[in-house]
């Protein structure tokens, strides 16, 4: 998790978290740990956030300097494109950890409805009750 320290620069550490049972946590006994699948891809990620929050300002400037709309609109797709890029990234880490860990356990269902949930939340389309059947 990115946080600020006192001079305002990004630290990456990540606290340890008492396991909940989602089944990206690792750990026994009492020094249960959370881990996210997407620990491996921090740096990255952190990274990419990073460059995304200069586009912002970037789209910004060109608004305060009154930029031709058009110029302005392709800045927010290419926007758009990062953020993505980055969902997408965050999306693979927890399927290809969380949720597979769940399957290994037998506990995946309300993992894959999560997962489902969320895409089509970004897809802009409703989210279905919890009564699926397959």
């Amino acid at each position: 998790m990115a946080d600020t320290t006192a001079k305002g620069t990004a630290r990456t550490t990540a606290p340890a978290v008492p396991n909940t049972g989602h089944a990206g946590h690792s750990g026994a006994g009492a020094h249960d740990t959370f881990r996210h699948s997407y620990s491996k891809d921090r740096t990255q990620l952190v990274r990419r956030l990073s460059r995304v929050e200069g586009q912002v300002r970037g789209i910004a400037r060109m608004i305060e300097r009154d930029e031709y709309c058009v110029d302005i609109l392709q800045q927010t797709a290419a926007l758009r494109a990062a953020v993505d890029a980055i969902s997408i990234l965050i999306l693979e880490d927890h399927v290809q950890g969380c949720v597979r860990t769940a399957a290994e356990r037998g506990d995946a269902d309300k993992y894959v409805d999560e997962v489902i949930d969320v895409v089509r939340r970004t897809l802009g389309r409703p989210v279905r009750g919890s009564g699926r059947t397959a």
